[in-house]
């Protein structure tokens, strides 16, 4: 805004005494022409002067001549804004007539003139005192990346009090410096400091420097800056390379059999061609040599050969040269692009362990129920899905009646416990304590009643998602840079998985309760000899297991569908991670967890555009690691193991 005082301070102050203060009708009069029919060479000098006046009411008109909104009145050749039915003065920008009855001339700027004019409106905007112009002109700015937006730029960025604005004019200035500096030294420097931009367009604007364009010559043009010697049957195919010959006019084109023929039939004379009688002609060989016949003759021009193509590419060089004729300039632009890649490669792995952690503590809260559950009872509970859709659904109705989602979700997590916890126990009682030892009923079983709950889901909530709203301060992601960010939500349920993780190995180390599920799971026999009831520990299990299923719905819940098939998508990967691991152990499955996570992340990064095939892999992978180690990964000694 100082700068722009100072030109108007600069301007009052050239204007003679006793002249009257310059106005923007005065300069477009005395551009009236370029004004009335502007062109893209001529406009230029219109619009300096308009920068150079640095009179306000110049951006209402740029922005109206952009939209071809601007007129000329014959009567009196003023220029004035058309607006509806009314004509607007373009200094006051009061009302001084009607187009009705007014002979009116419009002015209609082409496509070079408007975007010739949107350059010179973004560097009114830069200095907006109204935030959301001097974003929208920066962004304009990073769109086009021109280099006359350059100086106005960097010269807007000290007057700049938003923080984030200014860093944003900073960023873009150093692109744009790269790119159109006007010493090779400052350009190497602005270069230089981009190796640290891991950014899309801080990559697009490297490649940009390193652009090349194919070239071929008789050896290599002096001065040029050569990015790469290109050989002719290694790096591009014989026939495109003698295609550019032809294109460079260095050698001539190929004649194609078909040329052949028509050359022939239009040279026939007396039923002869080159000399020969045309029913001779039945052969390639003796069509080429009638044809060369009249190559010789100067009829048709001459025949290339297999031998003079292969002498044509001898006595040339093919090459790729930088359309950047500075070699200092593409060696710093080609340091830094390769540092970027660096960080990039190393960025994007660390992105893809960040993903496969968090999958596997997705996987890890969907099997550590299950996990304690077929551990200690030997239950193939086919349900297990449903308990963790049972808890994700308590969740979206804790938040009907609790409209903070903080609260709501703290309501939800011990509320889904003690409603799958319920649903656990009833079906232990009612179901699974009839079927024990016999694995085949009891998965046929499990498997009906994970049908009948999602009949019952569908009954009462319909078949649409239900939304299960996180907390604003779960929103957004932790951004490392442009290419590492783990989103607030899978932090949280990974956080949730370390906590789960802690208190289960403290309820199996450190409690009564633990040791009794322990002494079950090694030996019943001589657990039941030293007090214990395998009945109700079997019972509590089920129901812990259970429990802990609806606490890892309500999580999941967060970020993905709450529907009533949702526990279908777990079931297999939590049965996957239980088995991995190994059967009973709360460490087995975290380290199963982990195994099927990254493998799965592993497998998606190498075939991204075909999830169903990364599934399938991972099955097959998991099936040969069973084969060579079919307890898991941690094997428990007892009745499961056994089993």
């Amino acid at each position: 805004m100082l700068r722009i005082l100072l030109m108007a301070l600069a301007v009052y102050l050239a204007i003679p005494n006793g002249a009257t203060a310059q106005t923007l009708q005065s300069i477009l009069q005395t551009h009236a022409d370029e004004v009335a029919k502007p062109g893209r060479r001529t406009v230029g000098v219109l619009l300096d002067d308009l920068v150079a006046s640095a009179l306000p009411q110049a951006v209402p008109f740029l922005e109206a001549w952009r939209d071809r909104e601007i007129v000329q009145r014959e009567e009196d050749g003023l220029f004035l804004r058309q607006l509806g039915g009314d004509l607007l003065d373009l200094d006051t920008g009061e009302v001084i007539g009607t187009t009705e009855g007014s002979a009116l001339t419009e002015s209609r700027p082409n496509g070079g003139v408007r975007r010739a004019i949107g350059d010179v409106l973004v560097q009114f905007q830069l200095s907006d005192p109204v935030i959301e112009k001097r974003q929208a002109a920066v962004d304009a700015i990073a769109r086009s990346m021109d280099s006359s937006q350059l100086a106005p730029l960097a010269a807007s960025i000290a007057d700049e009090a938003d923080a984030t604005l200014r860093a944003r004019k900073e960023r873009l200035v150093g692109l744009l410096r790269a790119s159109f500096a006007p010493t090779t030294a400052e350009r190497i420097e602005a270069i230089a400091n981009l190796g640290s931009d891991l950014s899309v367009d801080t990559r697009a604007v490297l490649n940009n420097i390193l652009a090349t364009e194919a070239g071929v010559a008789a050896e290599f043009p002096e001065g040029s800056n050569i990015a790469a010697i290109l050989t002719p049957g290694i790096d591009l195919t014989e026939a495109d390379a003698y295609a550019q010959l032809v294109d460079a006019g260095l050698a001539p084109p190929v004649i194609s059999p078909s040329e052949i023929r028509q050359a022939l039939v239009a040279n026939i004379v007396d039923e002869k061609v080159g000399g020969l009688q045309v029913a001779t002609l039945g052969t390639q060989d003796a069509r080429a040599a009638a044809y060369q016949a009249l190559a010789a003759a100067g009829t048709v021009p001459t025949l290339v050969t297999p031998a003079d193509q292969a002498a044509a590419l001898e006595d040339h060089v093919f090459y790729l040269s930088y359309i950047e004729p500075d070699k200092e300039i593409t060696d710093a632009a080609r340091s830094s692009l390769d540092a970027i890649e660096t960080k990039v490669a190393f960025s994007q792995a660390a992105d893809l362990g960040l993903d496969a952690l968090s999958l596997a503590s997705i996987y890890f809260l969907a099997a550590i129920g299950l996990a304690i559950t077929f551990g200690v009872m030997g239950v193939i509970n086919m349900a297990h899905g449903e308990f963790i859709m049972m808890g994700a659904y308590t969740g979206y109705v804790v938040q009907l009646f609790v409209p903070d989602y903080t609260v709501s979700i703290i309501v939800a997590l011990p509320l889904a416990f003690a409603v799958t916890f319920g649903a656990g126990v009833a079906m232990e009682r009612l179901v699974i304590r009839h079927l024990y030892h016999r694995p085949l009923e009891t998965l046929l079983a499990t498997f009906g009643i994970s049908i009948a709950l999602q009949q019952l889901a569908k009954n009462i909530f319909g078949t649409q998602a239900r939304p299960l709203t996180s907390p604003s301060w779960l929103d957004g992601a932790l951004v490392f840079n442009d290419v590492v960010a783990i989103s607030y939500i899978r932090i949280a349920i990974f956080v949730l998985a370390l906590i789960f993780l802690a208190l289960i190995v403290y309820v199996l180390r450190r409690t009564r309760l633990g040791l009794e599920v322990r002494a079950v799971t090694q030996n019943p026999g001589m657990a039941s000899s030293m007090g214990i009831n395998p009945d109700s520990i079997n019972m509590m299990t089920f129901g812990l297991g259970s429990g802990i299923a609806g606490i890892a719905g309500v999580a999941i819940g967060l970020f993905a569908q709450v529907t009533s098939e949702m526990g279908q998508a777990y079931i297999v990967q939590s049965f996957m991670t239980v088995v991995v691991g190994g059967v009973g152990s709360v460490f087995g499955t975290l380290a199963g967890a982990g195994l099927i996570g990254g493998l799965q992340k592993g497998i998606e990064w190498l075939n991204p555009s075909n999830t169903l095939a990364a599934q399938t892999y991972m099955i097959l992978f998991i099936i040969l690691f069973i084969q060579f180690r079919p307890k898991g990964i941690v094997a428990l000694k007892g009745r499961a193991a056994a089993d």
